[in-house]
Order: structure tokens, then C-alpha cells, then sequence
């Protein structure tokens, strides 16, 4: 069990902030349709449209991933 002296309330602030961070930034970048509803450019003849929404599915995964890594909770060894 940490001691309190231990625990930094500052780090633990910030993680989850940059956690919120990666997690709201997919939801912003997919919510704004006007940026992206458009035809061009075209990736291999799909257009910038779909492409766009597509790359944004391993985008999500990285993110969250990086939200959990920043929230995770270490287990102690005892």
C-alpha cells in the first residue's frame, strides 16, 4: 500500500486530463462533418469522405489504448 507522502495528486491530474485529451480528440475530429464532407482528394479512388472515417478507426484504437495506459493502475507486488 503506497504512503500518502507517496502519491502525487499532480501526476495523477494530469494523466487523467491527457487521457480525457485522447479520448475526446477522435470524437471532435468525427463530429465535425463539414471539415471532411467532401469528395477530394481521393485515396485510391475512395473518396476523402470514407478514407477520412476509415482512418480514424485505428486512430481510435491507439487513443484508447493510450487513455488506458494513462489510467491504468499499477498492481503492487506484496
Amino acid at each position: 500500500m503506497p504512503q500518502a507522502e507517496d502519491i502525487n495528486p499532480r501526476k495523477g491530474r494530469w494523466r487523467r486530463f491527457a487521457a480525457a485529451a485522447c479520448l475526446i480528440a477522435p470524437v471532435v475530429a468525427l463530429l465535425s462533418v463539414p471539415l471532411y464532407a467532401r469528395d477530394r482528394p481521393r485515396l485510391a479512388g475512395v473518396p476523402f469522405f470514407y478514407w477520412y472515417q476509415l482512418a480514424w478507426v485505428p486512430g481510435c484504437i491507439i487513443a484508447m489504448l493510450i487513455a488506458h495506459l494513462l489510467t491504468r493502475r499499477w498492481a503492487q507486488d506484496s
